[in-house]
Formats: C-alpha cells, sequence, structure tokens
C-alpha cells in the first residue's frame, strides 16, 4: 500500500467506526468490580432481636388488666423510618383485650429509636402476670 492509499483506508476505517472508536485505548474484557452492598453492622436477624427486646422492656402492663388478671400477646405491625421511628403501627394480631392492644402500640411508640429495617416489621408484646 502507497502512504496516499494508506491515509486514505485510515480516514476511511475512523469514518465508517467514528472517531472515539479510532482513538479509544483497547479495553479489558474484566468484568467490573462489584461492591457488597450488604450493610455493616448488625445482621437482620440481631436488628429484629433488638426490636422485641427494646419493645419489650419498655411495655407497661395496663392496670386495668392486672386488677382483671388479663393476660396475652399482641402481634403489632409497623414500619421504622430512617432515624428510627416506627410509624403505620397497627395491630396485627389482638390479645382479645383492647387494654393490652393498646398498650402495646403504645409500647412500640416508646421504644423509639429503633434499629432501621427495610419494610414492615411484626413483633410480639406480651404480657404475662407473676405470681
Amino acid at each position: 500500500m502507497t502512504g496516499r492509499s494508506a491515509a486514505a483506508a485510515w480516514a476511511t476505517a475512523v469514518i465508517l467506526l467514528g472517531p472515539a472508536a479510532a482513538e479509544q485505548p483497547s479495553v479489558d474484557a474484566r468484568p467490573p468490580v462489584v461492591e457488597d452492598l450488604a450493610p455493616t453492622g448488625p445482621s437482620v436477624a440481631e436488628r429484629l432481636d433488638r426490636i422485641r427486646a427494646q419493645v419489650q422492656a419498655v411495655a407497661v402492663y395496663p392496670p386495668i388488666a392486672r386488677a382483671r388478671s388479663v393476660s396475652g400477646e399482641v402481634q403489632v405491625r409497623f414500619t421504622i423510618t430512617a432515624d428510627g421511628t416506627p410509624t403505620g403501627i397497627e395491630i396485627a394480631r389482638s390479645s382479645g383485650s383492647t387494654a393490652l392492644d393498646r398498650a402495646a402500640e403504645r409500647a412500640v411508640a416508646d421504644a423509639s429509636p429503633l434499629p432501621y429495617v427495610y419494610g414492615n416489621v411484626t413483633v410480639p408484646v406480651r404480657f404475662a402476670l407473676r405470681d
């Protein structure tokens, strides 16, 4: 190939491939580095255990329920905001006692700040009489 035809071939390649293709260095075919997006610190199971413990620790047995020897377990469902505030607190399964149900809802609200967990959280709140 003459100098002129080599230059013409290169110009044609640049036009067909575009200027960026002719100027780019070779690309290594290795896959990109993927970072682990799992948070460091306690696992979800550990955070759920802590949430259950915090809620149970602040639960106050309603005096009216205690006087009537009412006991039971309430399942409370809620979400937790990024700052640890429980929102959307609702009874998932009633104890059968309105007093215990309301006390369980209050316990969730009073346990704030809670460790963050994505999605709905359901925790049991137990009210048991001790002899």
